[in-house]
């Protein structure tokens, strides 16, 4: 991951310029990225003072945020967000609940998703199986509808339909 350009928190937005043949590659977390496209294209420093002093004052708010965020601490077994993010693991099930906007953030920034897509264990009982084959087939569905396929939504929707049938003769 990379870090901002501008201050040392993880870079959300990466841009590429090229200014007289010369490329500039800025990485930009979130707040130096607002600042950066709402600032006009020349000498920010001279012709405006007050949006560098501006632009100062949000860094602060937001380190003094982060650190409050860092100080939390979870009530069952005391670990902060802080020593999280340095010994990578959370040190127990409250956790998820008491750093739940922190970790969302680091979720979506590390896989770009807050939910989980992939496989289910092959343990689970048919009728998990089948729910899940059955959420799969309905997302596939959406996608295909607004992919306008339409040939292939009238097929998964046939799967759907038979899915669900055989899970009400099975109940």
């Amino acid at each position: 991951m990379k870090k901002c350009s501008r201050c040392s928190k993880i870079a959300t937005l990466h841009i590429t310029e090229i200014n007289d043949g010369k490329v500039d590659e800025l990485h930009l977390c979130e707040a130096c990225a607002k600042m950066y496209l709402n600032q006009p294209p020349d000498n920010l420093d001279e012709e405006f003072p007050a949006v560098e002093a501006e632009f100062n004052e949000l860094l602060e708010e937001e380190d003094s945020e982060e650190s409050l965020a860092e100080e939390v601490a979870c009530p069952s077994c005391g670990i902060t967000y802080k020593e999280f993010r340095s010994k990578g693991r959370l040190g127990c099930p409250q956790d998820y609940i008491v750093f739940k906007p922190q970790l969302l953030s680091l979720l979506d920034n590390i896989h770009n998703a807050t939910q989980h897509t992939g496989k289910y264990p092959k343990r689970a009982p048919e009728a998990s199986q089948k729910q899940f084959e059955l959420i799969k087939l309905r997302n596939d569905l959406n996608e295909a509808v607004q992919s306008e396929d339409y040939e292939e939504a009238a097929r998964l929707r046939d799967q759907i339909n038979e899915l669900q049938q055989e899970m009400s003769d099975e109940t």
